[in-house]
């Protein structure tokens, strides 16, 4: 436990993008004056909201060290965390101009790249539990790479940051409690903020960065976030009760530009495959165990915990439900959406 809180960073609220994954990684370089040569990529500029020294900062640290042995004699890795690119939605812009060749994103981040990323995060009640997120991700894994591909991408390692749950200033368990609240929600997800209206709740657009001093003041009331995000960016201290419930989970991937990998020596892509692969396996094993104990953490430190019951928790279904046919088309492309729904109804029977 106390290596967990070690770990955390005072400047840590730009981890929600993390969380909130996610989850979870980037890659970047611009401009880099490459040697001449068939294989002149001699520079990775990664960004992240990933905080300094934590988990998914440490996997891209390895990742880089494996690439530049790789690579050779003059190769610089450079990783900027706690959002020194900016957010998910610039990070992905910075890639496409040459200012990055790399990122660790979120969905949130991912989707400005492809949008049928987004079945694997914005379909709140959906998922029951890892199992079933990683048998999902896994079957839809080569045609969503490929797609990446396609726009310029190569997708290096999967990975998560745990569940949403809703952190809040006064108590609540139903989601009529949540109505009267004034809800953090993400300034590029304008798609959300009008299905989180219709149902009559009231967004606040903000960057991650405003999340802390938001709640602080009053700006906003509740928060859906990550308990890892919670405990680092000290959101608890304020909102300091949480609905135990797994809303949706926080996915996200490394990701390079096509350009950046194809100037590599194939030493350095192999190397890099591997190093990505070896990463999103600990990333995904390390922050779903990370999770537990920041609950406990913050339990600790006088979080109070609010558990739906089983009349409760049909009311947050029964809102699921009323959700998907927003989101169907409009969150998630409609096709996306239909196979998520045949893979789990498959998982579930048993036909696996």
């Amino acid at each position: 436990m106390h290596r967990l809180i070690d770990r955390l960073h005072p400047h840590l609220v730009s981890l929600l993008g993390l969380l909130l994954g996610l989850l979870i990684g980037a890659f970047a370089a611009p401009g880099a004056h490459a040697a001449p040569g068939a294989h002149a990529a001699s520079q990775l500029r990664i960004g992240t909201l990933a905080p300094k020294n934590s988990l998914y900062h440490r996997q891209l640290m390895e990742v880089g060290e494996a690439w530049r042995s790789a690579q050779g004699d003059g190769a610089k890795y450079v990783i900027y965390p706690d959002g020194g690119q900016g957010g998910e939605t610039d990070m992905a812009r910075r890639m496409r101009i040459g200012q990055l060749q790399g990122a660790l994103l979120s969905v949130v981040g991912l989707r400005e790249i492809e949008p049928s990323i987004s079945a694997l995060q914005n379909m709140p009640l959906l998922f029951r539990s890892w199992d079933e997120v990683d048998y999902v991700r896994e079957k839809m894994r080569p045609a969503i790479e490929k797609k990446f591909l396609d726009k310029g991408f190569v997708v290096l390692a999967w990975g998560d940051a745990g569940w949403v749950r809703f952190f809040s200033k006064d108590a609540a368990v139903r989601p009529d409690d949540y109505r009267r609240m004034k809800f953090f929600a993400w300034a590029g997800e304008s798609e959300q903020q009008d299905i989180m209206k219709s149902l009559g709740h009231t967004p606040v657009p903000l960057e991650t960065s405003d999340i802390l001093p938001s709640i602080q003041t009053g700006m906003i009331t509740a928060v859906p976030a990550t308990p890892y995000f919670a405990l680092a960016s000290q959101v608890y201290a304020t909102a300091g009760h949480m609905l135990d419930i797994n809303w949706a989970p926080i996915v996200g991937a490394l990701v390079v530009t096509k350009k950046a990998w194809d100037d590599m020596s194939p030493a350095a892509q192999e190397a890099l495959k591997t190093a990505g692969a070896k990463a999103g396996l600990q990333m995904r094993t390390k922050a779903r165990a990370e999770v537990d104990e920041a609950v406990e953490a913050m339990k600790k430190r006088g979080l109070q915990i609010h558990t739906p019951t089983p009349e409760q928790m049909k009311e947050w279904n029964e809102l699921a439900d009323k959700l998907y046919p927003r989101i169907r088309g409009k969150m998630v492309p409609a096709e996306t959406f239909d196979e998520v729904m045949k893979l789990l109804k498959d998982y579930r029977a048993g036909k696996r």
